[in-house]
């Protein structure tokens, strides 16, 4: 959903990334369309306009959808309709609506979304997920709840110690399919399902970048003949994506990163890298030439994580270092820049990397550093993406001149290229900066 004017919704332009399909023209309750008066938003977004009709009439949902398009809107709303509108079937102070993500960001973040759309509803809301505030988190459960939100592991260890029960869950949602099989977590999902009414017997949304046959399976298997919804991968956001790409001697990156800042002067930027070790060793450059910079990576406790998100969402950390870990899931607005350091090896990744800018209609940078480690990820990258990514310009002016190296561990400053995974032999390549392309 986008948010539009300080003018009434009826009056203001409509985007152009939004459709036709307004919220007034749908059947949803009164109070969630109160909520989005209030809150400014009057037209769905495609995934939003392709979904809500069908799944207000009571049908199963298997859509493809990314990040920045609307989806979580969508299911919760939904969600949030079936039970404003249908009488409980279990005991009360049982979730009737169970949400399904594979990382602790992305449950956050529906929480958060849950909570501004159902404000005024009455339904209480809960989200679980691993790393901070376990007792906490069961003493919400135990106060009663209608929606409960979390990430498997957390969701099972308190179904096993019997804080809640599944069999009266009315609304079932799976967002990130794809991710969950990449994260191992199906047998825990699996275990979840077979404990709640049958499918034929609840509401199901399920949501995936991808509607590959393994979700698909997933999604015939444990859904009510799905209705199923494609929207064209990124549809919202490639468009308004202006990609660039560099190539780079491994020695190099680290100026020409710091020349990218400068050349810049971005006010909210993503720097991601494919590892911890090098994302330390990023994050050290950047503070040691003058920029705040925080790192989010897969170990970052979760109190000190969201403090991280909460300070660059706010504008407060001009720049936030990140792993793959923050590649999905996560709904910060206004990001001018996302840099890949070190280009993934996967094409999905890039898809997910440069999604977190250009969000919702906005417009956005996403530049690629093609160092001599990770050359080889490229071609994938591109077919993914069905194009190939420009050459950034003038790749010389951009090199500082007083570039300050960061105070690192002598391991770090042993001559290894960037990047670099393996301890074997083998010289360096030629810098590729200037070297034609394929």
């Amino acid at each position: 959903m986008q948010a539009l004017s300080d003018a009434p919704a009826s009056e203001a332009p409509r985007p152009q990334h939004l459709s036709t399909v307004s919220f007034a023209s749908l059947a949803l309750h009164p109070t969630l369309q109160s909520s989005l008066a209030a809150m400014g938003y009057s037209h769905c977004t495609p995934i939003q306009a392709a979904t809500l009709p069908l799944a207000l009439e009571g049908r199963d949902l298997a859509g493809q959808a990314q990040t920045g398009t609307g989806k979580t809107a969508a299911f919760l709303l939904a969600t949030m309709n079936h039970l404003l509108t249908q009488p409980r079937i279990g005991e009360e102070g049982q979730p009737r609506a169970y949400v399904l993500a594979p990382t602790r960001e992305l449950a956050l973040q529906i929480y958060n979304d849950a909570q501004q759309l159902g404000a005024h509803t009455g339904l209480k809301m809960a989200a679980v997920y691993g790393g901070t505030g376990y007792d906490t988190q069961k003493s919400a459960i135990a106060g009663g709840i209608d929606i409960l939100i979390g990430t498997p592991g957390r969701l099972i260890d308190y179904f096993k110690q019997g804080l809640y029960k599944l069999n009266g869950i009315e609304v079932l949602v799976l967002d990130e399919a794809d991710r969950m099989f990449d994260l191992g977590f199906i047998a825990d999902i699996r275990y979840l399902l077979r404990r709640m009414p049958k499918a034929s017997s609840r509401q199901n949304y399920l949501f995936s970048a991808t509607l590959s046959h393994r979700v698909l399976e997933l999604a015939y298997e444990h859904m009510n003949n799905p209705e199923r919804i494609e929207i064209v991968a990124e549809q919202v956001t490639a468009d308004r994506v202006r990609q660039s790409l560099i190539h780079v001697a491994n020695d190099d990156k680290l100026p020409l990163l710091i020349g990218l800042m400068r050349h810049h002067a971005p006010i909210r930027t993503m720097v991601f890298v494919n590892t911890k070790r090098d994302a330390e060793e990023v994050q050290a450059a950047l503070i040691a030439n003058g920029y705040n910079a925080g790192l989010l990576s897969g170990d970052v406790p979760q109190n000190k994580r969201e403090r991280l998100l909460g300070e660059f969402k706010l504008g407060e950390l001009p720049v936030l270092v990140a792993t793959d870990v923050a590649a999905r899931g996560l709904h910060i607005p206004d990001v001018s820049h996302v840099v890949n350091y070190d280009l993934p090896q996967d094409g999905e990744d890039y898809i997910h990397r440069i999604g977190r800018t250009a969000r919702a209609g906005a417009s956005g940078d996403a530049i690629s550093l093609c160092c001599e480690t990770y050359v080889y990820s490229l071609p994938i990258i591109e077919k993914a993406i069905g194009m190939r990514i420009p050459q950034f310009g003038d790749v010389d002016a951009l090199m500082p001149s007083d570039y300050l190296k960061p105070n690192l561990p002598a391991r770090e400053r042993s001559g290894r290229p960037q990047g670099r995974r393996s301890g074997g032999g083998g010289g360096r390549r030629p810098a590729p900066s200037t070297r034609p392309r394929r």
